[in-house]
């Protein structure tokens, strides 16, 4: 819990190396994750050289600071595996979703590690493609920079449970009763949620 708390997307890097052990266990926890069928369509990419970094950069619509993170991980899906037992939603949809598992899973023990890393997915797949020689039925979901975090920034402002968690039906939300003190106990509110109630 600590971990799911406390990271952030971190957006500028100390040069200093990652060592090779932290890299495995960020990759031995995205490779941990749960994926349809099991089948466990992710593939990653570890770029160190500063060359190809900087063209990840420039191919994520120039935002540099990725290239001074001296990890990027790219994150791919080899979705004939999933299309075969799956068809096109396979292929769509539980693809984004196994990709997206395995990626939180590295978010989170880059944190435990001590790390800072960021999850980039506005990017010219077609460049990324040419860069790492990455073949045509690959697909190509994420950018994750790794590496010791020069920045720390402030918490973002999360919406609370009421507003997006709702009890036996949509839109019949759950409220925090912290009269008593005794915690986050959730009662039932009777009136139904309604947009103007968001923040």
């Amino acid at each position: 819990m600590q971990a799911i708390f406390d990271r952030r997307s971190i957006r500028k890097f100390l040069d200093k190396p990652v060592e090779e052990e932290k890299v495995l266990k960020i990759l031995d926890a995205g490779l941990h994750a749960p994926s349809a069928g099991n089948l466990q369509d992710w593939q990653f990419i570890v770029v160190r050289e500063h060359g190809k970094r900087i063209q990840l950069s420039e191919a994520a619509g120039g935002q540099y600071w990725i290239s001074a993170a001296p990890i990027i991980i790219v994150l791919c899906s080899k979705t004939n595996r999933l299309r075969r037992i799956f068809g096109e939603q396979g292929e769509n949809i539980y693809s984004i979703i196994d990709c997206s598992l395995s990626a939180e899973n590295m978010l989170l023990t880059a944190f435990s590690e001590g790390l800072g890393s960021c999850l980039v997915a506005t990017f010219d797949k077609d460049a990324v493609r040419r860069i790492l020689d990455i073949p045509p039925e690959i697909k190509v979901y994420a950018i994750i920079p790794v590496g010791y975090a020069a920045e720390k920034p402030n918490p973002p402002h999360r919406l609370g449970i009421e507003s997006v968690a709702f009890l036996e039906s949509y839109g019949k939300t759950w409220t925090k009763d912290v009269s008593k003190g005794i915690g986050p106990v959730f009662i039932r509110r009777d009136q139904p949620f309604t947009d103007s109630e968001d923040i």
